[in-house]
């Protein structure tokens, strides 16, 4: 880049601390930042007019700010600066501008040298104000998605929780055709179930509350809970549930959430007279035989949920964890991510095996208790 030489007008006694700094003007419209040339005296020599507007000074470039006029901050390190010939430590300050509100700014200087005589000081001046307004916001967004990860796992717990109470209310109500509210009452439950769905939308379930459970009694309450659509497709159910024992420490509600997902799933993927298998196992570490019994890492306990529906095509599969993605007309995609979240959570693992129109099987793998 070219700079210009100082004019002739310049006033001569500022001598070659103007010289070798009046490119500031040619600067101005380049520099992202302010800039101030204040010389030996503490004289205000040159500034350009970002900083004038970051100062809230007039921006008539004909008229220089008496030094005292400057922010305290600005003065004091100019004069550290005069004072010790070296560069002192950037800082930071908050300057009010009134209407314009109160903006963060960065100091920055410089010692000018004439030979061995420091003949003056460059003040640069940084605006921190954007950085903090998107820090805040970003912090904004954080609780967002907090609030919004709350209500999604609320609504997908509630979505569950409605399997069972739609198709109580759907029996309830083929025995009352007649009545004057059975429109109403469907179409109700339709909304809720809407509303909750699109609720859902807001990715994760909420933080689990860990105690002492039973893998087998909440895998019981769970297929309760899917069991009208199991009689409705006349889909047969083979349980075979051999871990023992079956303790864990987990969350049950939401590991009951984890499994009806799995559940609804393979029901969806079988057409009617499927088959539905359940199995629990524990497994054991491999090196379980080489330690002695006091000293073996702690057995696994392993679920499988398997169906012989349609089965998942090999690039589907890569994606079936991904939020959002879904196969489904009306799926949110956010069934088996939030299945995922709540076993990496309880320091499980879980993975798929599928193959086209021969079914699919979920492998969940979850910490036993001794």
């Amino acid at each position: 880049m070219k700079l210009h030489r100082p004019r002739e007008s310049a006033p001569a006694k500022i001598g070659a601390a103007e010289e070798s700094l009046s490119f500031a003007d040619a600067l101005r419209d380049c520099l992202a930042c302010g800039v101030i040339l204040i010389d030996s005296r503490k004289k205000v020599a040159s500034l350009t007019g970002q900083a004038r507007h970051f100062l809230g000074l007039s921006l008539d470039h004909a008229t220089l700010p008496a030094f005292d006029a400057l922010p305290p901050p600005l003065r004091t390190m100019v004069r550290a600066t005069l004072a010790s010939g070296k560069s002192p430590a950037d800082r930071q300050f908050d300057l009010n501008l009134g209407r314009r509100g109160t903006l963060t700014l960065r100091l920055s200087a410089v010692p000018l040298r004439t030979g061995r005589k420091v003949s003056g000081v460059v003040v640069m001046l940084s605006d921190l104000t954007p950085a903090r307004h998107l820090e805040q916001h970003i912090q904004q967004l954080d609780r967002l998605a907090t609030m919004g990860t709350l209500a999604a796992g609320m609504a997908h717990e509630i979505k569950n929780a409605l399997v069972a109470g739609k198709t109580f209310v759907d029996l309830l109500l083929e025995k009352h055709q007649g009545a004057e509210l059975v429109e109403v009452v469907r179409r109700e439950m339709a909304r809720i179930d809407a509303i909750v769905s699109r609720m859902l939308k807001f990715a994760g379930p909420g933080r689990p509350t860990f105690s002492q459970v039973h893998l087998h009694e909440i895998l019981e309450h769970s297929l309760r809970l899917v069991q009208p659509q199991l009689e409705g497709k006349a889909v047969s159910l083979t349980r075979s549930f051999r871990a023992s024992p079956d303790l864990l420490h987990g969350d049950e509600y939401q590991l009951q959430q984890a499994f009806v997902n799995l559940l609804l799933n393979a029901l969806e993927a079988m057409g009617p007279n499927g088959i539905l298998s359940v199995i629990t196992e524990t497994v054991l570490p491999a090196s379980q035989t080489a330690r002695p019994a006091d000293t073996a890492a702690p057995a696994q306990l392993r679920l499988i949920v398997q169906d012989n529906g349609v089965g998942i095509s090999p690039e589907n599969l890569a994606r079936l964890f991904e939020p959002f993605f879904t196969t489904k007309p009306n799926g949110t995609g956010l069934g088996l991510p939030i299945t995922r979240r709540i076993i990496q959570e309880h320091r499980g693992a879980i993975t798929v095996q599928s193959q086209p129109n021969r079914g699919t099987a979920f492998h969940i793998l979850l910490p036993a208790l001794p």
